[in-house]
């Protein structure tokens, strides 16, 4: 009972964390959408900044924006907070579950760094607080008076964490690590930043003081960086589970294609809603971005000693399967079964067995990708697979594939 309790929490707050992302995602883009759609109005209040029309559900919405605050406060405020900070708490357990209390299995490899669990958890909490800290003071120096100089040295940030990262974790916990932490600085953005700030403004308008106008600009500036960060953070999330993204040596250089296409993307649809003749242009540079990225992720693969490998002789077709099959049983049936050997591991990840020879072709193509074209399995080659035996995966699918004999 204690197992499928263990495996219900965990589905229920994966459950919970792509709902609050889809809510606090949709909000976002609603508001920067509304934003860059506002136009002036001559019925306006002094103090509106603009006003934009909307047809929703068979009624009209006439929104209007106070650039600062309106002169009095209404009696009652929305405030957008709480999906945002949903979005991370249910994030954050999500990685507790999966990514601590398994940090021996998805976190650590030895070939890269060898640590104790203890040590990977620690690391990683320290990193998400220290990429905090280190955007939070460049946006608080000289280099936040100028945007454009701001997201060059962001980018240049978020890039050099994610290479740091795959110099400390495995590949898939160097990939989750980064996304942890651009999430924990779009988050940290609303609760330390945006809401803090417009608190201020309520309190000054209620004593009857005129608001610093500059927490309004300063929100506006982190809510920006948000809307551009949106996409290679759920990119991130997607990205975790194919390993051919991930488990390659330029994952990080893959991410940093990701973070100026996914700026190019929105920057196209800001464009549209701010009623400004559309960049399409944007489509075929974010086209040529992804074609890129797909070449870094395949020249990135493992590569095998062909001399060695490659004319090495597995025998009959007949002895090259036998001999696939009882390797894939004996390393990773380990976790893959129907009652896990693996200490604290109560089910097959995610619901694969590979204890039988039909349930074993049946994953053939997963395989492949898992141990053949990358290293992401075992995770951190725990149980250890030589460069050989991955090649000979990869030629035991192939002669699958062609239905004929690879001996």
């Amino acid at each position: 009972m204690i197992d499928y309790l263990w495996m219900w929490s965990e589905f229920m707050v994966r459950w919970l964390h792509v709902v609050a992302g889809i809510a606090w995602i949709g909000s976002s883009f609603y508001f920067i959408a509304l934003d860059l759609s506002l136009k002036p109005g001559k019925q306006l209040p002094d103090e509106a900044h603009g006003q934009a029309w909307q047809v929703h559900g068979g009624g009209f919405y006439n929104m209007v924006k106070y650039l600062v605050a309106p002169a009095r406060m209404p009696d009652e405020l929305t405030w957008f907070k709480w999906e945002a900070y949903t979005t991370w708490l249910s994030g954050f357990a999500l990685l507790t579950i999966i990514y601590y209390a398994g940090a021996g299995l998805y976190m650590i490899d030895v070939e890269i760094l060898d640590l104790q669990p203890w040590q990977a958890v620690g690391l990683s909490v320290g990193g998400i607080i220290a990429s905090w800290v280190a955007y939070d003071l460049m946006c608080r120096s000289p280099l936040g008076r100028d945007d454009r100089l701001l997201a060059l040295a962001g980018f240049v940030f978020i890039v050099a964490l994610a290479w740091l990262y795959t110099e400390m974790f495995s590949a898939r916990g160097a990939f989750v690590q980064i996304g942890v932490s651009i999430g924990t600085i779009m988050v940290a953005n609303v609760a330390m930043v945006i809401i803090p700030g417009q608190r201020k403004v309520v309190v000054a308008l209620v004593a009857g003081d005129t608001p610093d106008p500059a927490y309004g600009r300063r929100g506006k500036q982190r809510s920006l960086h948000n809307n551009y960060l949106t996409l290679p953070v759920v990119f991130v999330m997607i990205g975790g589970h194919y390993p051919a993204v991930f488990a390659t040596d330029y994952a990080w250089v893959i991410l940093a294609l990701v973070l100026v296409m996914g700026a190019v993307i929105r920057h196209f649809f800001n464009t549209k809603h701010k009623g400004d003749p559309a960049p399409w242009w944007i489509w075929g540079v974010a086209a040529a971005l992804l074609v890129a990225a797909i070449l870094l992720s395949q020249a990135g693969a493992p590569k095998y000693d062909e001399s060695a490998y490659a004319g090495q002789d597995y025998g009959t077709g007949a002895e090259l399967h036998l001999a696939a099959v009882e390797l894939v049983t004996e390393r990773c049936a380990i976790c893959h079964a129907g009652v896990p050997q693996w200490d604290g591991m109560a089910f097959a990840p995610k619901g694969v067995r590979l204890e039988t020879e039909a349930e074993i072709v049946a994953q053939i193509d997963a395989i492949y990708w898992q141990a053949a074209a990358s290293h992401a399995m075992p995770p951190g080659n725990v149980i250890w697979i030589e460069p050989e035996e991955r090649a000979m995966l990869a030629k035991w699918r192939q002669m699958l594939k062609r239905g004929g004999d690879a001996g």
